[in-house]
């Protein structure tokens, strides 16, 4: 697979989504967890999604209960939590693995394509996040710590560009 747009994933409500009906789109694809010392991020990713996605963002999210069991909840629960604390808007996935053998087909290629520091290929923490261009090639990693409104500008740029 050589593009985002070869992979599907499931909405948090259990409908599969081709990601090709976001091609010629900005992603942000982040994996995220409840109660985790990052979940804030929630309300700069959703912040991202209010100013840049009439633009062209989608930022997706993909919760994981990988890292210490911070997202254990059902995907209604995770949902609901994200709706009710963090007025997220943006479109959020069913919950899967990001590392491992069951990793997702998606995380797969996304390791791959853009290893973290070192060249590791496994997903470190929650709030990993992925910058796509539009043509559904990775442009940027971002570790956990790097907050949405540190990436403003590269989505700005990533956006504008052809």
């Amino acid at each position: 697979m050589s593009t985002v747009y070869d992979f599907e994933a499931l909405q948090i409500n259990g409908k599969s989504v081709p990601l090709s009906q976001y091609k010629g789109k900005v992603m942000l694809i982040v994996n995220t967890a409840s109660a985790c010392g990052f979940t804030p991020q929630f309300a700069g990713l959703e912040t991202l999604h209010q100013q840049f996605g009439n633009k062209g963002l989608v930022v997706l999210g993909f919760p994981c209960n990988q890292f210490a069991s911070q997202d254990s909840g059902s995907n209604e629960e995770i949902s609901e939590f994200c709706q009710l604390n963090y007025g997220v808007t943006f479109p959020m996935m069913a919950k899967i693995d990001v590392n491992g053998k069951q990793a997702h087909p998606l995380y797969q290629w996304l390791s791959k394509e853009a290893p973290g520091l070192l060249g590791s290929k496994s997903i470190k923490w929650n709030f990993t996040k992925f910058l796509i261009a539009k043509d559904g090639q990775v442009l940027k990693r971002y570790a956990p710590t790097d907050t949405p409104a540190g990436m403003a500008a590269d989505i700005e740029a990533a956006l504008v560009a052809a």
